[in-house]
């Protein structure tokens, strides 16, 4: 009989540490990052930046681990492939409506409007909606072995998406553009290290998460085949 997900050792290790790091996060956000005024005036809306593009840049990392988790699906065939798939899609969705939801409260205290239909949140919106087809093929499209194969492919050409909305501030001018040029390469040091420590919980999270709903996706399999011996 497979072990309950938390009753593993080291996946309660790995939750202590992303708990941990988390309450410490919230910590030097709000303690030792500056607050700066934007066109609307709120000084705090700033912080979200610390949780606004680690979002950004786990919705890119889950998406990735979709684009090889489809390639080896459909070369192997092996349905391990597809619930990584499946479970990775599911995350870097999560945070990509993170993304979508924290962006126009920054962008309200920066720019006076929550949204604009600059080229980044095009995108950005453009890979959320890919992504919702993404899970209505899985939903809707047939055979579990059909739907398992056209998501796969589609998982594969989403990611496409992905460097665009990265790059998306060189391809286009910058009259067109919202968000701020400026690098993380420019900021100060604390800055920094204190943007690399919650992108590191971030991307530790999202791990955690995509462990455990594989965990569940292969629970669903043992019980559908009656098969316990995985």
């Amino acid at each position: 009989m497979r072990k309950p997900f938390h009753s593993k050792t080291s996946s309660r290790i790995m939750l202590a540490v992303i708990s941990t790091m988390a309450i410490a996060g919230l910590f030097l956000v709000l303690e030792f990052t500056p607050s700066i005024s934007g066109q609307a005036g709120d000084v705090m809306a700033q912080k979200i930046f610390y949780y606004h593009v680690p979002s950004a840049w786990t919705t890119g990392l889950a998406y990735f681990v979709v684009m090889i988790a489809g390639i080896q699906f459909l070369r192997t065939g092996d349905h391990k492939w597809d619930w990584v798939g499946l479970a990775s899609a599911e995350i870097g969705t999560l945070f990509c409506a993170l993304v979508l939801i924290t962006g126009p409260i920054w962008g309200k205290a920066a720019w006076g409007q929550p949204w604009t239909w600059e080229p980044r949140l095009v995108t950005t919106l453009i890979l959320f909606l890919i992504y919702v087809g993404y899970f209505m093929l899985r939903q809707f499209g047939g055979h579990y072995e059909r739907a398992a194969r056209n998501s796969a492919v589609l998982g594969i050409l989403a990611f496409v998406d992905v460097p665009i909305v990265y790059v998306s501030l060189k391809f286009w001018s910058e009259e067109t553009q919202a968000h701020p040029q400026a690098q993380m390469g420019g900021q100060s040091t604390t800055i920094l290290w204190i943007f690399l420590f919650v992108l590191s919980t971030f991307a530790l999270l999202s791990v955690h998460m995509i462990r455990y709903r594989i965990h569940l996706l292969s629970l669903r399999n043992e019980l559908l085949t009656g098969n316990h011996g995985i």
